[in-house]
Protein backbone atom coordinates (compact mmCIF):
# COMPACT_ATOMS: atom_id res chain seq x y z
CA UNK A 1 0.00 0.00 0.00
CA UNK A 2 1.19 3.40 -1.04
CA UNK A 3 0.98 5.91 1.82
CA UNK A 4 -0.69 9.38 0.97
CA UNK A 5 2.85 11.25 1.49
CA UNK A 6 4.65 9.09 -1.08
CA UNK A 7 1.39 9.23 -3.70
CA UNK A 8 1.74 13.11 -3.20
CA UNK A 9 5.66 12.87 -3.35
CA UNK A 10 5.95 10.93 -6.77
CA UNK A 11 2.71 12.19 -8.60
CA UNK A 12 2.49 11.65 -12.49
CA UNK A 13 -0.52 10.78 -14.66
CA UNK A 14 -0.74 7.15 -14.42
CA UNK A 15 -2.26 7.43 -18.33
CA UNK A 16 -1.16 8.77 -21.29
CA UNK A 17 -1.93 12.61 -21.75
CA UNK A 18 -4.06 12.26 -24.48
CA UNK A 19 -6.09 9.80 -22.92
CA UNK A 20 -6.87 12.01 -20.11
CA UNK A 21 -7.25 14.28 -22.76
CA UNK A 22 -10.15 12.37 -24.07
CA UNK A 23 -11.70 11.39 -20.65
CA UNK A 24 -11.61 15.28 -19.33
CA UNK A 25 -13.63 15.99 -23.13
CA UNK A 26 -16.22 13.12 -22.60
CA UNK A 27 -19.61 12.75 -22.73
CA UNK A 28 -21.29 10.52 -20.04
CA UNK A 29 -21.58 7.59 -22.87
CA UNK A 30 -18.00 7.96 -23.77
CA UNK A 31 -16.39 8.38 -20.24
CA UNK A 32 -17.85 5.24 -19.35
CA UNK A 33 -16.56 3.16 -22.75
CA UNK A 34 -13.10 5.20 -21.60
CA UNK A 35 -12.97 4.02 -18.09
CA UNK A 36 -13.54 0.75 -18.34
CA UNK A 37 -10.67 0.20 -21.24
CA UNK A 38 -8.21 1.14 -18.27
CA UNK A 39 -7.13 -1.64 -15.84
CA UNK A 40 -8.32 -1.15 -12.43
CA UNK A 41 -5.41 -0.56 -10.45
CA UNK A 42 -4.49 1.89 -12.81
CA UNK A 43 -8.26 3.52 -13.13
CA UNK A 44 -7.94 3.80 -8.84
CA UNK A 45 -4.23 5.77 -9.61
CA UNK A 46 -6.21 7.95 -12.10
CA UNK A 47 -9.25 8.69 -9.97
CA UNK A 48 -6.49 9.88 -7.31
CA UNK A 49 -4.37 11.94 -9.36
CA UNK A 50 -7.58 13.82 -10.43
CA UNK A 51 -9.03 13.96 -6.83
CA UNK A 52 -5.39 16.38 -6.50
CA UNK A 53 -6.26 18.80 -9.00
CA UNK A 54 -9.88 20.92 -8.36
CA UNK A 55 -10.69 21.29 -12.03
CA UNK A 56 -10.47 17.14 -12.45
CA UNK A 57 -12.26 16.85 -9.24
CA UNK A 58 -15.87 15.66 -10.65
CA UNK A 59 -13.78 13.68 -13.11
CA UNK A 60 -12.03 11.86 -10.20
CA UNK A 61 -15.19 11.15 -8.39
CA UNK A 62 -16.66 9.53 -11.75
CA UNK A 63 -14.01 8.05 -11.80
CA UNK A 64 -14.23 6.44 -8.85
CA UNK A 65 -17.58 5.83 -8.73
CA UNK A 66 -16.21 2.53 -11.14
CA UNK A 67 -13.23 1.52 -8.54
CA UNK A 68 -13.67 -1.24 -5.78
CA UNK A 69 -12.84 0.38 -2.33
CA UNK A 70 -10.16 -2.47 -2.43
CA UNK A 71 -8.35 -0.86 -5.30
CA UNK A 72 -8.96 2.98 -3.74
CA UNK A 73 -7.32 2.18 -0.59
CA UNK A 74 -4.39 0.11 -1.56
CA UNK A 75 -3.80 3.15 -4.10
CA UNK A 76 -4.44 6.03 -1.81
CA UNK A 77 -4.90 4.79 2.08
CA UNK A 78 -8.00 7.21 4.01
CA UNK A 79 -7.92 9.58 1.07
CA UNK A 80 -8.65 6.31 -1.48
CA UNK A 81 -11.71 5.42 0.77
CA UNK A 82 -12.76 9.26 1.20
CA UNK A 83 -12.76 9.49 -2.36
CA UNK A 84 -14.92 5.89 -2.68
CA UNK A 85 -17.54 7.00 0.13
CA UNK A 86 -17.96 10.19 -2.19
CA UNK A 87 -18.56 8.71 -5.35
CA UNK A 88 -20.94 6.72 -3.56
CA UNK A 89 -22.70 9.43 -2.12
CA UNK A 90 -24.26 10.79 -5.16
CA UNK A 91 -25.72 9.29 -8.01
CA UNK A 92 -23.86 8.50 -11.26
CA UNK A 93 -25.15 11.73 -12.65
CA UNK A 94 -21.29 12.66 -11.91
CA UNK A 95 -20.93 11.04 -15.42
CA UNK A 96 -22.44 14.02 -16.79
CA UNK A 97 -20.07 15.65 -19.53
CA UNK A 98 -16.89 18.32 -18.14
CA UNK A 99 -17.78 22.01 -18.85
CA UNK A 100 -14.95 23.42 -20.79
CA UNK A 101 -14.15 25.51 -17.49
CA UNK A 102 -14.54 22.72 -15.53
CA UNK A 103 -17.83 23.47 -13.51
CA UNK A 104 -16.43 26.46 -12.22
CA UNK A 105 -17.96 30.01 -12.34
CA UNK A 106 -16.28 31.99 -14.53
CA UNK A 107 -13.81 34.59 -14.02
CA UNK A 108 -14.65 38.31 -13.32
CA UNK A 109 -12.06 41.17 -13.37
CA UNK A 110 -12.97 44.25 -10.87
CA UNK A 111 -13.45 48.11 -12.66
CA UNK A 112 -12.30 49.54 -9.42
CA UNK A 113 -9.46 49.74 -7.36
CA UNK A 114 -8.79 47.15 -4.29
CA UNK A 115 -7.88 49.98 -1.69
CA UNK A 116 -6.86 53.80 -2.42
CA UNK A 117 -3.13 54.73 -2.68
CA UNK A 118 -2.16 57.22 -0.06
CA UNK A 119 0.31 60.01 -2.05
CA UNK A 120 3.54 59.80 -2.47
CA UNK A 121 5.89 62.32 -0.55
CA UNK A 122 9.09 62.78 -1.98
CA UNK A 123 9.98 65.67 0.75
CA UNK A 124 10.17 62.78 3.37
CA UNK A 125 12.85 61.07 1.05
CA UNK A 126 14.78 63.88 0.81
CA UNK A 127 14.92 64.95 3.95
CA UNK A 128 15.69 61.28 5.20
CA UNK A 129 18.50 61.47 2.67
CA UNK A 130 20.09 64.30 3.48
CA UNK A 131 19.83 63.66 7.37
CA UNK A 132 21.57 60.36 6.61
CA UNK A 133 24.61 62.20 4.65
CA UNK A 134 24.72 65.41 7.02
Amino acid sequence: MFSSQNAYENDFCPVRDELLGELYRADQNGLSRLVESVAPDVRAMLALFCYRRAHLHSLAVAIASSCSDRDLFKIGGRVGLALYALSRETAPARLAPVSSHGGRKPITLSTTPLRALAAFDDELDDELAAAAIG
